[in-house]
C-alpha cells in the first residue's frame, strides 16, 4: 500500500503481520486545495511532475525521498539500488523553488467571481485572464470547472483538469473585431474617419452576414462599428483586406501560433492558410468566426491596444530555484514586435472607450473608472455546423484607460439560462472583478502577494 493515511497505518501496524514492513514516504500538498489548480498542476504518487508547472518544471521541484534501498550480493557486498536519479535529484530531501506572477489575492477574486457567474447562467466552462499589458506578466489565471489536485479521485475528470485558458480554443466572435480594424487602418485600406452602410444582413459570395440584433445599424463610422459591434459593417472591412494579408498580420498578433507561456498544454489556436478564403470566409474572419484562439492568446492581443501597439510575451513565471538556490530561470519580460503604430492603438482604445461608454460594454461600466473594452458573443461551431444554442460569451478590456494597468478577458462558454449575448453575461462578470480589484488596491499593502511552489 501506497501513501496511506496515518490511521490506517496504525490499524496495520496493530496487526503485527510478519513480512509487512513500512517505510516513511512524502506526501505532495496543496494546501489552496482547488485555488490556481491548473496552472499548479499535479504529481503522481511518487512526486513526478504530470501537469502544469508540476510537469513543466518537475526537475527543479522533484523532491525524492532521502531513502536508500540495499541489496547484499551472494559475496555478502552491499549494493546500493536505490531507483533515485542522482543526475535531476542534486539534493536528497530537498527541491527547488518556483516562483508565479500571480498575485493570491486577485486570483482569489478573479476564481471566486468566475465561479459566480458560471453557477449564475448555467455555463458548461469558462476562463478568466488578467494580465499586465506593459510587460506581459499574468496576474491571474482561473479556469472552470476547477479540480482539487489533493483529491486523486478528481485526477480522473479530463474536463475539470483541463485548462481552459490555455488549453481551449473557441471562435472570439466580436472580441476580434479590433484587431482586423487595426490591420485595415495600418494598410490604408479603411479611413478613421471613414462611414458605412451596417444594414440588417448583406450578401457576401456564397453566404450572408447579418446582425446580432432584429433589425441594421444604418449608416455607422468605423469607430461605431466597434462600440455598437455591428457584423455587416465589419464584413465590409474584412473584404477589403487580401486574405494572404490578413493572415500573415493575424499570425503578427500571436493566433495561429505558440504563445511562449511556460506551461504544459497551450494550444496554437486554429487559423487556416489563406488559401483556403473563399467566398464568404473573408467576412467571417472579420466577426471573428471560422477560426479559434485561446483566451491567453485573445488576452495578450488586448493588450497589444492598451500598451500602445507593442505584442508581449505572456508569462508566468518570475524566477525559478534550483535545490541550492541557483537561480536557473529567470523572468522573461520580452518585447516580440510592433503590430500596430501608436497612433492607431490610441484610435482603437478610444473606439473601445466607447464601448462601455455609450455601445454594448455598458454593463461593465464602474462609476469612477475609465475602462476600455470589446463584447463578444460566438455560436459554437462542432463539426463543421453551428449548434443552435449553444453560445461562448466573452467580454475583453482594460483599465484606468488613461494609462492601462491590467487587462482582463472574461470568458463564459455555453451559458443555458436565457442570456448569452457578451454584454449581458461576461461583462457584469468583470465589473464585480474590476471593482473587487479596485478594493484591494485601496485597503491592501501595496506588496504584491506572489504564490511560490
Amino acid at each position: 500500500m501506497r501513501k496511506t493515511e496515518p490511521e490506517i497505518a496504525d490499524r496495520i501496524r496493530e496487526l503485527n503481520i510478519k513480512g509487512v514492513f513500512e517505510i516513511e514516504e512524502k506526501k505532495r500538498l496543496y494546501p489552496g486545495g482547488t485555488m490556481l489548480a491548473h496552472v499548479l498542476g499535479f504529481c503522481d504518487i511518487d512526486d513526478k511532475g504530470l501537469s502544469g508547472t508540476e510537469l513543466m518544471w518537475d526537475k527543479e521541484l522533484f523532491s525524492p525521498p532521502g531513502i536508500r534501498v540495499f541489496a547484499k550480493d551472494s559475496s555478502g557486498q552491499m549494493l546500493d539500488v536505490s531507483r533515485i536519479n542522482r543526475d535531476h535529484a542534486p539534493s536528497p530531501t530537498e527541491g527547488g523553488s518556483v516562483f508565479l506572477t500571480v498575485d493570491s489575492r486577485i486570483q482569489y477574486v478573479v476564481e471566486h467571481r468566475l465561479d459566480e457567474a458560471i453557477r449564475e447562467h448555467g455555463a458548461r466552462w469558462g476562463s478568466v485572464i488578467c494580465m499586465n499589458p506593459r510587460n506581459g506578466e499574468i496576474i491571474s489565471m482561473a479556469s472552470w470547472p476547477v479540480f482539487n489536485p489533493n483529491n486523486r479521485d478528481d485526477l480522473n475528470k479530463s474536463d475539470n483538469i483541463l485548462n481552459n485558458s490555455i488549453g481551449r480554443t473557441y471562435e472570439p466572435g466580436s472580441t476580434f473585431k479590433p484587431f482586423v480594424i487595426g490591420i485595415g487602418l495600418e494598410r490604408g485600406l479603411v479611413g478613421p474617419n471613414e462611414s458605412l452602410n451596417c444594414p440588417y444582413r448583406i450578401k457576401v459570395a456564397d453566404g450572408h452576414v447579418t446582425e446580432a440584433g432584429n433589425s441594421g445599424f444604418g449608416r455607422l463610422s468605423v469607430s461605431e462599428i466597434i462600440s455598437k459591434s455591428s457584423n455587416t459593417g465589419m464584413a465590409q472591412i474584412g473584404r477589403r483586406i487580401k486574405p494572404f494579408d490578413m493572415y500573415h498580420s493575424l499570425r503578427e498578433w500571436g493566433f495561429g501560433k505558440p504563445s511562449g507561456i511556460e506551461l504544459p498544454g497551450a494550444e496554437d489556436g486554429l487559423l487556416a492558410s489563406p488559401e483556403q478564403w473563399r467566398g464568404v470566409v473573408p467576412s467571417n474572419i472579420a466577426i471573428g468566426q471560422g477560426l479559434a484562439v485561446t483566451p491567453l492568446q485573445l488576452a495578450t492581443a488586448i493588450s497589444a491596444i492598451a500598451n500602445g501597439g507593442h505584442l508581449v510575451r505572456p508569462h508566468i513565471i518570475s524566477k525559478v530555484l534550483d535545490a541550492s538556490g541557483t537561480v536557473v530561470y529567470g523572468e522573461k519580460k520580452e518585447q516580440l514586435r510592433d503590430v500596430l503604430s501608436p497612433k492607431i492603438a490610441e484610435w482603437l482604445h478610444k473606439a473601445m472607450d466607447e464601448t462601455v461608454l455609450s455601445g454594448t460594454g455598458q454593463g461593465a461600466a464602474v462609476p469612477g473608472m475609465s475602462i476600455a473594452a470589446k463584447t463578444g458573443t460566438a455560436q459554437v461551431a462542432e463539426k463543421g455546423q453551428y449548434l443552435k444554442g449553444k453560445w461562448v460569451s466573452s467580454f475583453a478590456g482594460f483599465w484606468p484607460s488613461s494609462d492601462p494597468k491590467y487587462v482582463l478577458l472574461v470568458v463564459i462558454g455555453e451559458p443555458s439560462k436565457g442570456k448569452y449575448y457578451g454584454g449581458d453575461v461576461a461583462a457584469p462578470a468583470f465589473k464585480r472583478i474590476l471593482e473587487d480589484m479596485m478594493q484591494i488596491e485601496l485597503f491592501a499593502s501595496d506588496a504584491k502577494r506572489r504564490m511560490v511552489l
